[in-house]
């Protein structure tokens, strides 16, 4: 039998554990984007988009709010202090004049979860923060590479009947869905095997066209969840820059995340986003 110690004991315990968890609210908006409510050195109030993508933190040259109390030099800010729901966090590095998504008037990256594992929770618009990682019944396992502060997965894109594996960054912050870099489109002749559903031609000074063309990828899986007819981009013409390919937002919000300490493991599930229709790039 418990004694009245066993159960004290036990319900600290529980206690303990519900503390080491702290949340952040945030709305997304018609772009995919995660914005969240930040107040900088304790006197700027700014609309900050997750760059997930990103450790540090940035300012846009569109913002509409003031950020008067973020002093830069060189178009760096050291040592600032930024707020984000009831969690505050010190020596933020802020750069200036980063373009950021629509509504927002920055960008804040990974690095306010650093060294703690966190969840990101599309089904309840809110970051949790962990001191270790939760329950993960229901959840699985995905691989992580880390390359500087950017983090990448690897998953199966089924092209012309035959599976092809991509190597995608994690993208919060272009809206869409994949967009594949200009090797992996060349390599796997997208331009002939996806049924495209759109395109724009863009030139530069010297008249050299860049194509940006919208299809949809019959079969994509990810771990052991297999999506159909995903939304995938990519480019064409004489200017081919993207040198990486995307797992962007539209793709990212619908799963809930939970990313280990390490960065090294993510842990997925679906969430209420799963089946929506896809975002259209105009």
């Amino acid at each position: 039998m418990f004694t009245k110690l066993n159960i004290l004991f036990l319900f600290l315990s529980y206690f303990i554990v519900v503390q080491a968890q702290e949340t952040i609210p945030f709305r997304l908006t018609q772009y995919n984007n995660i914005i969240v409510k930040a107040l900088i050195n304790d006197k700027d109030s700014l609309d900050l988009m997750f760059q997930i993508a990103m450790a540090d933190a940035s300012i846009s040259p569109e913002r509409t709010r003031k950020a008067d109390h973020i002093i830069f030099k060189d178009e760096i800010s050291e040592n600032n202090t930024i707020q984000l729901g009831k969690i505050v966090t010190k020596n933020v590095r802020f750069f200036d004049n980063e373009l950021t998504g629509h509504e927002a008037d920055g960008k804040f990256g990974t690095g306010i979860f650093s060294g703690k594992a966190f969840k990101i929770d599309y089904d309840n618009n809110k970051f949790v923060i962990y001191d270790q990682l939760p329950d993960l019944k229901g959840y699985q396992a995905i691989k992580l590479y880390p390359e500087r502060d950017q983090l990448f997965i690897n998953a199966e894109n089924i092209i012309d009947g035959k599976s092809v594996e991509g190597h995608f960054l994690l993208q919060s912050g272009y809206s869409g869905g994949l967009l594949y870099n200009n090797q992996f489109a060349e390599d796997n002749g997208l331009d002939k095997k996806l049924e495209v559903t759109g395109e724009k031609t863009l030139k530069n000074s010297s008249g050299k066209s860049v194509i940006t063309k919208q299809g949809i990828l019959p079969k994509f899986k990810i771990g052991n969840i297999m999506m159909e007819n995903v939304s995938a981009g990519f480019f064409a013409g004489d200017l081919k820059t993207q040198k990486v390919s995307y797992f962007a937002a539209d793709m990212i919000r619908r799963f809930i995340w939970i990313f280990d300490a390490d960065r090294k493991t993510a842990y997925i599930k679906p969430s209420k986003y799963f089946s929506v229709p896809y975002y259209k790039i105009n």
